[in-house]
């Protein structure tokens, strides 16, 4: 009978001992964990934190009893492994709350020891206000101490996925909260202009963010910073990194490998071939340059201890390793990634390239759309997607999990242009921004849309001696923010400069998010213009990356962070000017956008009559039917057809403005 013994209980140890169970009803499975509880959600634990999980029974998915009714599965709890006997095939343990010494035989052992959280050298770290988050032990005392200290402010070091996590649960609570990061940006995993993106909501909501920083001392009521700084502090949490649990493993002499992990092979088989190994504590292969990796998540961890449970009764099941997929929300902020980043890649020494773009997560005529962003990193000689990002208030994961199922699969940019996805106008778009970002990839790849990335600017602008930027967008939102020195031409007043524009100097193009740009740079290479650039993801990625990092070589005028409160509701702007009196005006100018739009920026003089109420008939126009009247929007269309309806109500003097940037030029 074979005696399935498993060190550790939570994510891949719980997740094997049930799969063992389940393909033998026979063998005698027993699981060993130091800790007091078993199989909870680790990953819900700030979440209970901040509130949005009402119930601590709820992070409790199994106890020893339960376990052992369920699957027939001796759990010993508070269990310490001390060694392992590989020649005798026995570990020898201790009970940490007894003392009692025990020993328990295998004839294939699972490792699944997890990690534990890095505790760095700080003076003060070990102080009662101090905390880590990795159990449920972890979650009560920095539940007691919020509920019962009653702390005002917090610092949060580290802001990667569990650091930005307590941070929101910790301003949830009613803390005043400041993230410590030293890398160059929070989510250092990810690209400046999706970081910037989680940057700016951390604003929003009035957290103080301090990268390429770190802490120097912990005191009682503040800490203090490498730079001098000192800010307030109530309370810390420590959040820098997750360490493998390898002692035991060492003890036992089995193999370490380069990345840091314990070594396991595809069969998740460790250097002893009745020893196999799962979750936080091994490193595996990357699925997409095959190096080997640690990848400390969730879901990787699950499936790991299926197939180590299942080959360790036999089976021939090979782990085909991991992409490291992980998403987080901070507040409303979406953002995750996928595979290999465009650094990353590169680093690797592959001929990498990216495109990002900003779309529509559902029509933009269906109420609530929201920009989700695409960014795509590729292999330039063959088009295989190697990795990717996104970010957005809506429709960031599903994006996501297209990006990774395209790298497990290995397809080219080109397969995901062509693919049909789920569209409906309260769902998706015609063209998905997945598709957009394959299009994008493969006008760059061809070299009919030449683009650049926000993080490569800085290096583009240093290598030319002389560059036109080009500013394309209206003139408002170009008054509101800019790059310092862009020469301000919208896009509907290109055609009639294209003479002014010199052909002897490089062009960069930038509209708000890539796509006109695109446009401008065809015009542009159509009319001779020999190097012309658009600038991938436009201002929006601009203003990201300026947020994470900052740019050396080019100054910026920043949008200001809209202030964000916890419980606050978004109101929309309903009321128009439409009661303004139209009779004395001579030439009655009509802006027929929405109401936000027309906030954002106006023609002067112009009243606003939204396009719905001209065809409703619920504005007055007075009795002069052979007035002038102008009317225009955003690009000419509903304004074109502003015209007609007019024109049919006997109007006999109508213009159509056209765009915004057209009538800022003609009048």
């Amino acid at each position: 009978m074979e005696k399935i013994l498993i060190i550790g209980g939570v994510a891949a140890g719980a997740t094997a001992a049930a799969k063992a169970r389940r393909l033998s009803p026979d063998a005698q499975i027993t699981m060993l964990e130091a800790g007091p509880d078993i199989s909870f959600a680790n990953c819900g634990l700030p979440y209970y934190i901040a509130g949005d999980i009402d119930s601590r029974s709820k992070l409790i998915l199994q106890s020893p009893e339960s376990f052992d009714e369920q699957y027939q599965v001796k759990v010993h709890t508070h269990t310490v492994v001390n060694s392992i006997d590989r020649a005798n095939k026995k570990v020898h343990t201790t009970d940490s709350l007894n003392g009692s010494e025990n020993t328990f035989e295998y004839t294939k052992l699972i490792l699944a020891q997890g990690g534990r959280p890095i505790q760095p050298a700080i003076p003060g770290a070990d102080a009662d206000h101090v905390f880590s988050l990795w159990t449920l032990e972890d979650m009560d005392k920095i539940d007691n101490h919020l509920s019962h200290k009653d702390p005002q402010t917090a610092v949060v070091v580290g802001g990667g996925f569990i650091g930005l996590e307590m941070v929101e649960a910790l301003v949830k609570r009613g803390l005043k909260v400041h993230v410590v990061e030293k890398m160059q940006h929070v989510m250092s995993i990810m690209e400046a202009e999706i970081a910037g993106f989680i940057t700016r909501e951390l604003k929003a909501y009035g957290v103080g963010v301090h990268t390429e920083n770190a802490v120097t001392k912990i005191d009682v009521t503040s800490v203090e910073l490498e730079n001098g700084q000192s800010l307030n502090a109530d309370m810390v949490l420590l959040s820098i990194g997750v360490r493998p649990t390898l002692q035991l493993a060492k003890d036992a002499g089995l193999e370490i490998g380069d990345a840091g992990g314990l070594l396991v092979n595809n069969k998740l088989q460790t250097s002893d071939p009745d020893i196999y190994a799962a979750g936080d504590m091994v490193e595996i292969e990357h699925r997409v340059n095959d190096k080997k990796v640690r990848i400390p998540l969730a879901g990787p961890a699950n499936r790991q201890g299926r197939i180590a449970a299942e080959n360790a009764l036999g089976g021939q099941h090979s782990y085909k390793g991991a992409l490291g997929t992980s998403v987080v929300r901070v507040f409303e902020a979406v953002a995750g990634t996928t595979g290999l980043s465009l650094k990353q890649a590169r680093a690797a020494g592959i001929n990498a390239d990216a495109v990002v773009v900003h779309k529509e997560h559902h029509t933009a005529y269906y109420p609530g759309a929201e920009t989700v962003t695409v960014l795509l990193v590729y292999d330039k000689n063959t088009g295989v997607v190697l990795g990717g990002q996104t970010a957005g208030y809506k429709g960031a994961d599903k994006r996501l999990d297209v990006i990774a199922t395209a790298c497990a699969a290995k397809l080219p940019v080109s397969e995901i242009a062509d693919i049909d996805f789920a569209y409906s106008p309260p769902i998706g778009t015609a063209n998905d921004a997945m598709n957009m970002a394959a299009y994008v990839a493969e006008n760059k790849l061809s070299g009919y849309g030449p683009s650049i990335m926000a993080s490569e600017l800085d290096d583009y602008i240093e290598n030319k001696k002389q560059l036109i930027v080009l500013d394309i967008r209206d003139v408002f939102a170009h008054k509101k923010s800019n790059l310092t020195g862009a020469y301000h031409l919208p896009l509907e007043m290109l055609y009639p400069n294209l003479e002014r524009i010199p052909k002897d100097i490089p062009i960069l193009i930038y509209d708000e998010t890539g796509k006109k740009g695109h446009q401008a740079v065809r015009i542009l290479i159509g009319a001779g213009h020999p190097e012309v650039i658009n600038l991938a993801g436009g201002h929006t990625s601009l203003q990201r990356h300026a947020a994470a990092v900052g740019f050396k070589n080019i100054g910026m005028l920043a949008l200001p962070v809209e202030k964000k409160s916890i419980g606050e509701k978004a109101v929309e702007e309903t009321e128009t000017n439409k009661q303004v009196s139209t009779d004395e005006l001579k030439r009655l100018i009509i802006d027929v956008r929405t109401p936000g739009e027309f906030h954002s920026g106006a023609f002067p003089e112009a009243i606003n009559i939204p396009l719905d109420d001209l065809m409703s008939g619920k504005a007055d126009l007075g009795e002069d039917t052979d007035r002038e009247i102008v009317v225009y929007c955003a690009s000419g269309a509903r304004s074109a057809y502003a015209k007609q309806v007019l024109q049919s109500r006997g109007f006999s003097n109508v213009i159509n403005g056209g765009g915004i940037s057209a009538m800022m030029s003609r009048y």
